[in-house]
């Protein structure tokens, strides 16, 4: 039997060490709180809450952490019969320091390289990849092979059937160079539906920074739906035939680092509820500001009553 999810991720997936104490160094923090971490994982996570089959394409390390990662990811509702577990590499892990209301300093630990950037190709199942109801990619996981070669693999499965998002997570951390980014990502906006990022990361996948010159340049390059995020002047989307701009939801931030992969599973949650791109952009965004209130990452990711309830009172 064909095994078919609604969300279907392909990427970073590690654990987050946050500390309790806010507005200190590292050096400083006494009291630290572990959980599931990763922009593709976060994703999943956050399209499970809202009640949608979701699975992640990953791999962790034969090590506590990375048995960890696959009991969070199962008690989240995260099927992880795709993730492999690397016999040479450890668990990455990311510490951050928390300095409201906008600074939140990441410290990578994913040396000599990640799990999850050795993805390959006997991890992609074609016809799992073809049955998502949405198949969701990174630009991180361009970065090196093998994961570089397992996401045209998958890309290349696919087609451009229902919906296929690339999220434009650009992290010089990861690359030797931003124009080697830039390279990779042009020609998979060729094959996927929707782009997602801010305007940095746009400035870097098609050399547009202000965001509707962003959204046209994405669009020339094939994608359907471009959506860019502006921090606190909210966010735009722009398709042939519509732009959209909708005000970012306030909060008292508390920790601003899972407010994008809360959008983004609520904007996968808005795609496959078939909503307008207005109403899934003000869901996506009070998503965001909700995660951006709370601490953690993943296991701060609402529930849709959580968010239509905000939606109703603003």
């Amino acid at each position: 039997m064909t095994f078919t999810t609604d969300v279907l991720a392909l990427g970073r997936l590690g654990v987050d060490i946050y500390p309790m104490q806010d507005g200190v160094g590292l050096e400083r923090v006494e009291t630290f709180g572990k959980y599931l971490g990763g922009t593709a994982a976060n994703v999943t996570v956050a399209a499970a809450r809202y009640g949608h089959r979701s699975a992640l394409v990953s791999r962790v390390g034969d090590d506590p952490f990375g048995r960890y990662l696959r009991a969070e990811l199962t008690r989240l509702g995260v099927d992880d019969r795709f993730v492999a577990t690397d016999p040479a590499l450890k668990t990455p892990v990311t510490f951050c320091e928390i300095f409201p209301p906008d600074d939140f300093p990441l410290y990578f630990y994913r040396e000599p390289k990640a799990p999850d950037l050795n993805i390959d190709t006997t991890q992609i199942d074609a016809e799992a990849v073809r049955g998502a109801g949405i198949l969701w990619v990174t630009t991180t996981g361009l970065s090196e092979e093998p994961s570089r070669e397992a996401h045209h693999a998958a890309l290349a499965a696919r087609g451009r059937v229902r919906h296929t998002i690339i999220d434009l997570d650009y992290r010089p951390v990861f690359w030797e160079d931003p124009n080697v980014a830039t390279a990779q990502l042009a020609p998979v906006l060729e094959q996927v539906t929707i782009a997602v990022g801010n305007r940095e990361e746009c400035f870097v996948a098609v050399g547009e920074s202000e965001p509707e010159r962003a959204a046209d340049a994405l669009l020339d390059r094939g994608v359907e739906i471009a959506v860019v995020k502006q921090g606190p002047k909210g966010v735009l989307a722009k398709t042939r035939d519509e732009l959209v701009e909708v005000p970012v939801h306030e909060v008292d931030v508390v920790n601003g680092l899972g407010a994008g992969d809360a959008f983004g599973g609520a904007l996968c949650h808005g795609v496959l509820e078939g909503w307008s791109l207005e109403r899934t952009l003000r869901f996506a965004n009070v998503a965001g500001a909700i995660v951006a209130s709370r601490r953690e990452c993943s296991t701060a990711m609402p529930t849709a009553a959580e968010v239509e309830t905000i939606m109703q009172g603003a």
